[in-house]
Order: structure tokens, then sequence, then C-alpha cells
């Protein structure tokens, strides 16, 4: 992914107005961020634990989202999913994260949801880069090539939905 720029990234929002686009806490220091690495930004909001936000490059442009998502309450413990990159994560680690609609059905109140790593550390979990608490990625037969193939697939058709 090449490096964004704040004026990028909030200027990428498809579900929001300008004016929460302009509020929303974008992430600080991103020229350290592990651009090469990453097939997506993704962030929590700081100040809003119910909020995250992510950034994709599509069609050559910037595509972001906002989202907001439960966060997880204390319980018996077990394993969920990422819809997006496959990694399995203890109680916590996975949540629906839900966006709005854009346009007229998002201000009517509609949404969409996917179960996604609470941390939108995917590009980080496929290249080993981070391992989640429960432990290594399963061993896939696919390439990492494929693999993020198919993780930008899984968001691609998320954002389709919008």
């Amino acid at each position: 992914m090449r490096a964004l720029t704040e004026q990028d990234i909030r200027t990428s929002f498809i579900n929001c107005s300008k004016g929460e686009a302009r509020r929303l806490a974008v992430p600080r220091e991103l020229e350290l961020r592990p651009w090469d690495d990453l097939d997506f930004l993704g962030w929590r909001d700081p100040g809003a634990p119910d909020r995250s936000y992510l950034v994709v490059e599509r069609d050559d442009r910037p595509v972001g989202v906002a989202m907001r998502f439960q966060p997880a309450r204390r319980g018996f413990l077990h394993r969920s999913m990422c819809s997006l990159c496959l990694t399995t994560h203890p109680r916590g680690g996975v949540a629906l994260m839900t966006a709005r609609k854009a346009g007229t059905a998002g201000r009517e109140g509609n949404s969409v949801g996917a179960y996604m790593c609470t941390d939108l550390a995917c590009s980080l979990y496929l290249r080993g880069r981070k391992v989640s608490e429960s432990g290594p990625r399963f061993e896939e037969s696919l390439t990492l090539e494929e693999q993020i193939e198919r993780t930008r697939g899984n968001l691609f058709a998320f954002l389709d939905t919008l």
C-alpha cells in the first residue's frame, strides 16, 4: 500500500459526512507505519472505544470506511475467526464491525457488518509480523500472495455492500 497523508485519509471516507471525516481521530506518526506490509490501513479511535476505521486503495484511490463495534464482554472463552484474513483469536480479538451504508440508505439507518480482527492488523497477521494470542495462524496451502489477494477480495466484497 502506498503511504497516505492525513488529507488522503480524511477525504477517502464514503460512509460519513465531510464534517465527521474532519473530526475523526487519524493515527499519529503515519510516516512510521509499515506501508509496504499493509494491504489496508486500519485503526481504532483512542477516544471512542467502539469506533474503528479502515482505508484501502481501490482503483488507484483511497477508500475509507467508518465502523462501530461492541467491545467484548467478560465471559466464557472461545475463538473467533476474522472474515477478512481468516486469523483466529480468543474472545475479544474478533468483533462484528458494522458500517453505515453510503448515501440515502445510510441516512435511513441501514448498515452492514463483517467479523474482523478488532485491531485491524490483518496484513501483519498474514505476513507473520504479528501473532494472535491464540498462537500462529493455521498453515495453509495458499501462497502468501494468494492469501493477500483473498483478504483483499474479502474486504472489497464488504465494501461492495456499502
